[in-house]
């Protein structure tokens, strides 16, 4: 988990992990080191008669293949966590009927599906808070350039709305750890830092059943029925809309 200060803790949600990406990646690198391999028999061979020279040469062609890659790697690594190609900065709770697939701009250098279905799509989402002096910010956010579409033209409702919700889901526990915080007798850092922990623990765990009890919005009056209660919770903590709280000592 990502965390530092309390600041930027990322969770993603709907990512299947598919083998054949990976046996892809695999045959890529293997191709790439091809040379290396070859040169690298060459060298056992000769070694074994006593000439060293393939050894050398062995080093110059490794040097440069690492040289060469390593860069490609860290850059599709970076690009591949966040698409600075096409950034976004992170959205707050109150641009939320702003968002669209148009603002899912993350990349997916091998794309994935859903069980076989190109109609796929996931959502990177925080609470981030910050701890001052007699004071606490809580607040949701999502990331545009960490979520991902397969096809931003898809015309599925229900796809982007199940989407969606994670965000709320996300605001919602926001709210739930500022209305703990507000109750408290007085300014304790310790104890807000543990209700913040263990709200985010429980979100984690309510993001995933909301996908599993779902089916990933596939299972529609399971769908409906997590939107009604989300919805609900969300109005019951109206008032823990603010992401501010300032304690008057």
């Amino acid at each position: 988990m990502e965390h530092i200060s309390y600041i930027f803790v990322i969770r993603s949600y709907e990512y299947p992990k598919q083998m054949n990406d990976n046996l892809i990646a695999i045959l890529i690198i293997l191709i790439y080191f091809s040379p290396v391999f070859y040169q690298l028999s060459v060298v056992i061979k000769e070694h074994r008669k006593g000439n060293k020279i393939p050894l050398r040469k062995f080093k110059k062609i490794l040097i440069y293949s690492l040289a060469i890659i390593t860069p490609v790697i860290i850059g599709f690594a970076i690009l591949s966590h966040n698409n600075y190609l096409n950034y976004e900065k992170p959205m707050t709770f109150d641009k939320y009927n702003q968002i669209t697939f148009e603002n899912f701009r993350g990349l997916e250098f091998f794309k994935k599906s859903l069980y076989g279905s190109k109609r796929f799509a996931y959502v990177v989402t925080s609470i981030e808070s910050d701890i001052d002096n007699n004071s606490v910010t809580v607040q949701s956010l999502f990331y545009p350039s960490r979520s991902f579409v397969y096809k931003k033209s898809t015309n599925s409702k229900e796809l982007l709305t199940h989407e969606k919700y994670h965000i709320k889901i996300t605001e919602l526990f926001s709210r739930k750890a500022k209305e703990k915080i507000s109750k408290l007798n007085k300014f304790d850092k310790n104890k807000i830092e543990k209700i913040i922990q263990q709200t985010e623990k429980e979100e984690r765990i309510f993001q995933k059943e909301y996908d599993y009890n779902t089916f990933h919005s596939y299972v529609l009056s399971e769908q409906k029925r997590y939107e009604k209660e989300i919805d609900s919770l969300l109005n019951i903590l109206i008032e823990y809309k603010k992401i501010k709280i300032e304690f008057n000592e």
